[in-house]
């Protein structure tokens, strides 16, 4: 290269004016397209001086004048709308293959020259010359073997596609790539060739998926492109087909990079490039370019053939869903943790049991089951302790909504009706209380419960409804929803500041079961609250049936059937029971 600087001052005197790396990677294309067009120039011109390679004239000398060359046949001939060159087949003597002679070529064939090849590309015609003689490159082609069998057979023969190339002037290289038929015409034949058309509806697809293809010929520069890759490009009507370089120029300084390697691996390791391509400018349109080599028979790479997509609507896409995958994995994220911390705190604030509630006479069980929705965990909250005047307290809860705010208002309520209830007064003032707890906090810090306070020594249960549902007594294989305290349940909690609560008072019996549950273990969509109540009651009374086995054990397995029968395998909201049973009447 260091004979061959041409590249280099053509690309320090042409790129547009940027950023160094940009500049830098634009030259590094321009030398590695004006290397390989020095590489195949050394090519064709070693292959078309190699020994056996050029045909020369028969020793029998020219084949006679043709008659009727220049007359109406030639007018004939020069009416075809595709280039055709005339061919004389001359038989051998000694019977080895014909030898074919170029005898003349039609109009459309002396334009095609006139506008494809640059001048002094051929020798100017002057008469019947062997055609392989004229141009040796066809030998490595499909012509040799048409014309051949359409001398042998009479048919027409192809089309098949062809491609050689023509030295020209200087270092550049000529490629012709067509699709080439051989007719045979009395004693002649018409070798002919043409690039294929493009129907209509290859054009309409083209426009509809915003696809179309390029073949940069790297031997002389030419390029060759279908009628859509303009657009694809968004170049402007009757702009000229960019070559490699000058796309370069047009894409960004990420888009010149992956230019750069896939022109790089397609030019020295043969390889099918595929990237994508964003071009600067207005609009950040996005081009996927998929290219592959090109080779002479035996050869360099000579050309890149090239597909571009316009892929700026799925690149859009996809950015615009993988954003929304992040951000929802930040959320999914954000509520596991939320989730993690509000379970750990529910953890800590629902405990077992305390021992001296058998001494009191009382069983008790309790089972929470969550929502079935991950990071859903709810408000549900339950309470028992033994005061020191003797009586047990026995609540239940439903903190308004799920998370951790529900957590936080369970836990502040449940902490805080701990406190109230070692003051020694009555279960309504205690209801009242915690009123003021919940609307202190705030208005949307709302809650219903069931409070209750169970004296051992008379076998008495006196309650509070805060908007919750009514507790369940089962009695032996019957079960009843407790009458409700005079004047019917009150107001939930952190309704309504100074609410008035009574209490109804239950006398219990050994054996006596109370069920405390959250309105989560009963209410269904679509359904109403008499028939969930009625459900709950038939449920109860089914495992009830055959009397519930005497311990804690015992307990604890019956109201985990319950609350399995009555949710399912996937719970709607949180369900929480707590059962106590009375097993006798009064402290040891």
């Amino acid at each position: 290269m260091a004979d061959n600087p041409v590249g280099a001052d053509a690309s320090l005197s042409s790129t547009a004016t940027g950023d160094m790396p940009s500049r830098r990677r634009l030259q590094a294309l321009e030398l590695l397209l004006t290397e390989q067009r020095f590489r195949i120039a050394r090519y064709v011109e070693a292959y078309s001086a190699a020994p056996g390679v050029r045909r020369r004239l028969c020793s029998r000398g020219l084949p006679p004048p043709t008659p009727g060359i220049d007359s109406p046949v030639r007018e004939l001939l020069d009416a075809l709308p595709v280039p055709t060159t005339l061919v004389l087949p001359v038989p051998d003597e000694a019977g080895g293959p014909p030898e074919f002679y170029d005898v003349g070529q039609n109009q459309a064939a002396r334009a095609y020259m006139a506008g494809r090849l640059p001048p002094g590309t051929l020798a100017s015609w002057t008469g019947p010359v062997p055609l392989f003689e004229r141009f040796p490159t066809l030998t490595d082609t499909a012509v040799p073997h048409l014309l051949t069998e359409a001398h042998r057979s009479g048919r027409v023969q192809g089309p098949e596609p062809a491609e050689w190339p023509l030295p020209g002037p200087g270092f550049l290289v000529i490629r012709v790539s067509s699709e080439v038929r051989v007719i045979p015409c009395a004693d002649l034949l018409l070798l002919t060739w043409e690039h294929g058309h493009e129907s209509l509806t290859a054009q309409e697809a083209q426009r509809l998926v915003r696809v179309g293809w390029a073949e940069w010929n790297l031997g002389d520069g030419s390029a060759d492109a279908s009628s859509g890759l303009p657009g694809v490009l968004g170049l402007p009507a009757g702009q000229p087909l960019p070559g490699l370089v000058e796309l370069g120029r047009m894409v960004t300084p990420d888009g010149l990079e992956a230019l750069y390697r896939s022109v790089h691996d397609i030019l020295l390791g043969s390889q099918i490039a595929d990237c994508d391509l964003p071009l600067s400018g207005p609009g950040e349109r996005i081009v996927r370019f998929v290219a592959e080599p090109v080779r002479l028979a035996q050869g360099p790479v000579w050309a890149v053939r090239a597909v571009l997509h316009d892929v700026t609507d799925d690149r859009t896409s996809r950015a615009l869903a993988a954003q929304a995958s992040r951000e929802a994995r930040t959320q999914r994220e954000r509520a596991d943790a939320v989730a993690e911390v509000a379970e750990r705190l529910r953890d800590a604030v629902l405990p077992g049991f305390p021992a001296e509630l058998a001494r009191r006479g009382i069983e008790a069980a309790a089972v929470y089951r969550p929502e079935a929705r991950a990071a859903r965990v709810g408000g549900d909250w339950y309470k028992t302790r033994i005061l020191p005047n003797g009586k047990v307290l026995i609540a239940l809860g439903d903190a308004r909504g799920h998370g951790l705010d529900a957590v936080t208002l369970m836990a502040k309520l449940r902490y805080a009706l701990g406190g109230l209830a070692y003051t020694g007064e009555l279960v309504e003032r205690l209801t009242g209380w915690l009123n003021a707890v919940a609307c202190d906090d705030g208005a949307e810090s709302t809650a219903t419960a069931v409070i209750a306070l169970y004296r051992p020594d008379l076998g008495l249960l006196r309650w509070t409804c805060a908007g919750h549902p009514l507790p369940v007594l089962v009695r032996g294989r019957h079960a009843c929803l407790l009458d409700p305290p005079p004047g019917g349940p009150g107001l939930p909690l952190g309704v309504l500041p100074g609410e008035v609560y009574t209490a109804a008072g239950t006398f219990l019996r050994p054996g006596d079961v109370v069920l405390l549950y959250s309105d989560g273990l009963i209410e269904r969509r679509g359904s109403d609250l008499d028939r969930d109540c009625s459900r709950l009651l038939g449920v109860v009374e089914a495992y009830a049936d055959d009397g519930i086995p005497p311990g804690g054990e015992a307990l604890d397995a019956f109201v985990r059937e319950l609350v399995g029968a009555l949710t399912g395998p996937h719970t709607a909201d949180d369900a929480t029971v707590l059962a106590f049973r009375l097993v006798h009447d009064r402290t040891d």
